[in-house]
């Protein structure tokens, strides 16, 4: 999975007329006696720690749909998050940008798939390897513009 727009940070706080936290909503039948918020919320501050540390990229391919991260999806990533075993990371490896699950074990780094199409990459010892970012979150799209 590879990028497929230069990253772009999280500036102005994106304001809009929702619920002020999150709720659970059923996916059967709406509760008419639901109460519900319709006060402003910020989602910069639900979703980014770190402002300045945060950028938005676009996933491009399909080596991630088991992560739940699609073809054309945004991921926050926080580069001031330090990478930690099972992240979901905006790696480069040799030059080349990945979005890949961060495997450590015995000292040995893997870039994992969540794809059974795509195979893992073992991190070889004298290749360059650079986490530019922990992705924190996915905006998958349910309609494309």
């Amino acid at each position: 999975m590879m990028l497929a727009l230069s990253p772009r940070p999280v500036d102005e706080p994106t304001v809009l007329m929702l619920q002020a936290s999150p709720i659970a909503v059923a996916c059967g039948f709406p509760s008419p006696a639901q109460d519900y918020y319709d006060g402003p919320i910020d989602l910069t501050e639900m979703l980014v720690d770190d402002q300045e540390a945060t950028f938005i990229v676009r996933a491009s391919g399909h080596s991630m749909t088991e992560a739940g991260i699609s073809d054309g999806d945004e991921l926050l990533v926080d580069r001031s998050k330090r990478p930690r075993d099972g992240d979901v990371v905006v790696a480069v490896l040799d030059g080349q940008l990945t979005i890949k699950r961060l495997q450590i074990s015995a000292g040995r780094v893997t870039l994992k798939s969540e794809s059974a199409e795509h195979p893992d990459v073992a991190v070889p010892e004298l290749s360059e390897l650079v986490i530019w970012g922990v992705a924190t979150f996915s905006i998958h799209h349910l309609r494309r513009p």
